[in-house]
């Protein structure tokens, strides 16, 4: 698990690929030093969804039609116990997981500059040799050495090692210390009445027997991890199982409104009130990694090793996490995932998935082929594309949306060989904080649009999926989302490619355990997928975008 790297990670400048035009967006530097003033993308509150119009069309009543007698055929046929569901508990308090967050953090806080950024000076990500057999004993030792070197975080799972503070005249030192592997910069990241939300309806998540949404609060038993803002939070429309800070601030919860914005579209639940997600009362794990949209490569990385270390039941209660979201990413290229590689951003995740975690990722806001930014050309992951659906119904006949007409590959979304799937990323509704943050509203619901809301809607199938095939590995969970898919070509999408739209409609377990719905060996064949390995050069000089 001990890794060499001459770079840390470009990774991510996260939450979530929202797109450029909506309430969250600007660039992430990955830059070691001060970085410029971020470009806003929006400020302005979140679009509404767009208006249903008055007099449907036929073909929309048709489509109702079917779905109502689908629903009740269902219904008719399937026992909810038999799919895995739970039924509502009294509520809980949402599980405080331990990190590898150090005392030290509090002591060497970055201070946040006027306009939020924060600088990554003399902070860097020390990777430790094989030979260390306590990350924690080493990182003291190293420490009490070198006076002046202030740790921040210890890493166990994604690889040994740890982050600190140490001051330029102690860098060589550390560096020439026999434990030590590596040291790389660290880095500033910042972010550039129950309803059917659309998406959900688009991909006829309301006609999966295991999702069963009926406005009856039966949960999906599966666990998700949100790598993303949210942390310590509640909000009645979701089922928070665990969280963690990973960032030095003492503020807890969401501050931005993002990942909870995730959260929902994974799994808000199935209860008559606000929306409902993919996989309804699906178990959330928050981590939240950023604090006001900014944040460091270290807090990330903690993020991660706690992911791959909960990949496995640890016996205390809290289970194990099956799937994980990560709304975020920027520039770089794929790159090797074997010992020794310079690309530590594809090391962990890696890692994540080598311990049976499925992790979906958006592909970027960019309008620019997706092999051009990570942790979307990774092939390990699955990465989504954003489509532009207004009225959760296929045809092409709906209005248009805020981000391109009906049915098409909304105007801001990355493309390519290296995107395995599209899902619905404009206008979606979902939760957020009531507070005061960037993107929340008193009514604890907003509509924005990015990557960052169709990467979810793939996580939430990816729970259904592992809520009935539980022993199934990553790859198999890409294989059946794949065969399940409609394949059909998006149009605006300048790749030529028919990545296809998520469906995980009543046919879901069987078409996925089988055959693809209309075959998906063309697309297989476009991707160029190589090996665990990789086959791409590393582009780590590339700067990071907020997605």
């Amino acid at each position: 698990m001990r890794r060499r790297s001459t770079l840390l990670f470009n990774f991510l400048m996260v939450i979530g690929l929202t797109l450029p035009g909506t309430a969250l967006g600007a660039a992430l530097s990955r830059t070691g030093s001060p970085v410029r003033t971020p470009t806003v993308i929006s400020a302005g509150a979140p679009p509404a969804a767009a208006a249903r119009p008055r007099d449907k069309p036929s073909h929309e009543r048709k489509h109702r039609d079917r779905k109502q007698h689908q629903r009740k055929q269902e219904r008719q046929h399937h026992d909810r116990q038999h799919h895995r569901k739970q039924h509502r508990q009294p509520p809980q308090p949402a599980a405080e997981l331990p990190t590898g967050v150090l005392p030290g953090v509090d002591t060497v806080e970055p201070t946040p500059e006027p306009d939020g950024s924060i600088s990554a000076e003399n902070r860097y990500i020390v990777l430790l040799d094989a030979g260390v057999s306590d990350p924690l004993s080493a990182t003291n030792a190293i420490a009490s050495d070198v006076g002046g070197v202030v740790p921040t975080h210890v890493y166990r799972y994604v690889f040994d090692g740890f982050a600190a503070y140490i001051p330029a005249d102690k860098l060589n030192a550390v560096r020439s210390d026999p434990r030590v592997k590596e040291v790389v910069p660290d880095h500033e990241v910042y972010i550039s009445a129950q309803t059917l939300p659309t998406g959900v309806n688009r991909i006829d998540a309301d006609l999966n027997p295991i999702a069963d949404i009926d406005g009856h609060d039966e949960r999906v038993n599966v666990d998700v991890a949100v790598i993303d803002t949210a942390g310590n939070d509640t909000h009645e429309d979701l089922n928070i199982h665990a969280w963690a800070n990973c960032t030095p601030s003492h503020k807890n919860s969401d501050d931005y409104g993002h990942g909870t914005h995730v959260d929902g579209i994974i799994g808000a639940l199935d209860n008559g009130v606000g929306v409902v997600g993919v996989a309804p009362g699906a178990r959330l794990w928050n981590l939240r990694v950023l604090v006001n949209g900014h944040g460091l490569d270290s807090w990330i990385i903690c993020g991660l090793d706690l992911v791959t270390q909960y990949a496995t039941d640890q016996g205390d209660g809290y289970g194990d996490i099956e799937v994980a979201n990560m709304s975020l990413g920027g520039g770089g290229t794929d790159g090797p995932c074997t010992p020794g590689s310079p690309d530590l951003e594809h090391v962990a995740i890696c890692q994540t998935v080598a311990a049976g975690v499925t992790v979906v990722v958006a592909a970027g806001n960019e309008h620019d082929n997706a092999a051009n930014h990570v942790p979307a050309a990774y092939d390990q992951v699955i990465t989504v594309s954003a489509l532009a659906d207004s009225d959760g119904a296929p045809g092409g006949v709906g209005p248009a949306t805020s981000r391109g007409p009906d049915d098409t590959l909304a105007t801001f979304s990355n493309f390519g060989a290296d995107v395995d799937l599209a899902a619905p990323g404009v206008d979606i509704r979902s939760t957020v904080p009531s507070g005061i943050c960037e993107i929340c509203d008193p009514s604890g619901y907003a509509s924005i649009s990015g990557t960052s809301m169709a990467s979810p809607h793939v996580a939430g199938a990816a729970a259904l999926y592992k809520a009935t095939h539980p022993a199934a590995s990553p790859a198999q969970v890409k294989t059946a989302l794949l065969n399940a898919r409609d394949n059909v070509a998006i149009p605006g999408d300048p790749d030529g490619i028919n990545e296809g739209i998520l469906h995980v409609g009543a046919g879901f377990a069987s078409a996925s355990a089988g055959t693809e719905r209309t075959g998906s060996a063309s697309h297989d064949a476009h991707k160029g997928k190589g090996s665990v390995e990789g086959t791409k050069r590393h582009g780590a000089s590339k700067g990071k975008h907020r997605r």
